[in-house]
């Protein structure tokens, strides 16, 4: 007789409910219990069983409706009750999802677990903002990395290679310290006049993208209000926006 159940580490997407993918969905409809993130599109939850628990753990920039240590907890207690659990999270899981901390706490206490890749928003954003990460004419590499800071001495990371070495690079959870971020980049050798894009809730509805350069976009920004969550695009990819920006268009479209 089965005792313990299993783990579902499921990438949901980076906002569009249609970007799930099958796999995904197939995760949600046998889930037992479902645990999901702010950045999972509720809408996603329509697929569960009518008798699914539903627990919810987003997290805000200083504020978490769970710890991280709590959620590790709760998926090993309802695995151990031999209940099947989906943990879904926006984006993909492995993209600063912490997916490889809980993989660990459920093979520490002998959880059978499956991660599920999704479309990551680093990638999905941009590109429904009209924005290739790769172009052979603007660019044939990219980074991704993460924008929030503990401490600014406390901050490792190789500028230098990022601000010379890399044609495209993608910030998450960057907004707070925007400033500081195009203030290195400057510092490191990257032009000032190096284009920039913000995109806020990219690929849904609410999907705002400004731009500007690494010298103006804090000032742009501010004027926009943008705030979480959002994706910082520094590269010459940027400058493709005016001539692809299709997610708009087909907005404004289907607005008019």
């Amino acid at each position: 007789m089965k005792t313990t159940g299993k783990v579902y580490l499921v990438g949901a997407g980076p906002g569009d409910p249609k970007l799930l993918t099958i796999r995904g969905l197939e995760c949600i409809q046998e889930a037992d219990v479902i645990i999901y993130d702010r950045l999972a599109s509720s809408s996603l939850l329509e697929h569960a069983k009518s008798k699914a628990e539903l627990i919810y753990c987003g997290k805000l920039p200083k504020h978490h409706t769970l710890r991280q240590e709590q959620i590790n907890e709760i998926l090993v207690q309802k695995a151990s009750a031999g209940l099947v659990v989906t943990r879904l999270k926006g984006g993909d899981p492995c993209v600063f999802g912490r997916v490889g901390e809980e993989a660990e706490h459920l093979a520490f206490h002998g959880i059978d677990f499956e991660i599920v890749p999704g479309i990551s928003a680093g990638i999905a954003a941009p590109t429904y903002a009209g924005i290739p990460v790769t172009h052979r004419e603007y660019g044939s590499s990219f980074a991704v990395v993460t924008g929030h800071l503990q401490q600014e001495q406390e901050d490792t990371r190789r500028w230098g290679a990022l601000a010379t070495g890399v044609d495209t690079i993608v910030f998450y959870m960057g907004v707070n310290n925007l400033s500081y971020i195009c203030r290195r980049l400057i510092e490191h050798g990257r032009d000032s006049k190096t284009p920039v894009a913000m995109i806020e809730w990219g690929t849904t509805e609410k999907q705002r993208t400004i731009t500007g350069t690494l010298e103006t976009i804090e000032e742009v920004s501010a004027s926009f209000a943008i705030t979480h969550p959002a994706i910082i695009l520094v590269g010459e990819v940027v400058r493709l926006r005016e001539k692809l920006q299709w997610f708009q268009e087909r907005n404004t479209l289907m607005q008019g």
